[in-house]
């Protein structure tokens, strides 16, 4: 069924995005240049919340305008195919300024469709 995969795919998004989040605790955005793990890894994790966006149905996607699938999908894009010209200023902003309001939104949404199903 897609809703299940929706469902799974909008989880992915929420459980790595939370994870990034959670990496930058307690850390500056100088902590990119300095520790290659770290990049590295909140890269990735990015990379995995766009793919998940890309994979979320178009009927899910247009029921949920509030979230801007094309700029993840391009994040994902970006990080993927210029992988060299990662600009770290931008990354932690996405990662200060937008992912709080996206964790928020999906928690929302996964939320209501737990509620829905019992």
């Amino acid at each position: 069924m897609p809703q299940d995969k929706d469902r799974i795919r909008l989880q992915h998004m929420l459980d790595h995005a939370t994870e990034a989040m959670q990496m930058t605790c307690g850390r500056a955005r100088a902590d990119l240049d300095t520790q290659r793990q770290l990049n590295l890894s909140l890269v990735r994790l990015l990379e995995i919340v766009g793919e998940a966006a890309t994979r979320v149905s178009e009927p899910t996607r247009r029921f949920h305008p509030e979230i801007a699938w094309q700029e993840i999908a391009g994040l994902r894009n970006r990080l993927v195919h210029g992988y060299d010209e990662v600009d770290f200023d931008i990354l932690w902003d996405i990662i200060q300024l937008d992912l709080p309001p996206l964790i928020a939104t999906l928690t929302s949404i996964l939320g209501q469709k737990e509620s829905e199903q019992t």
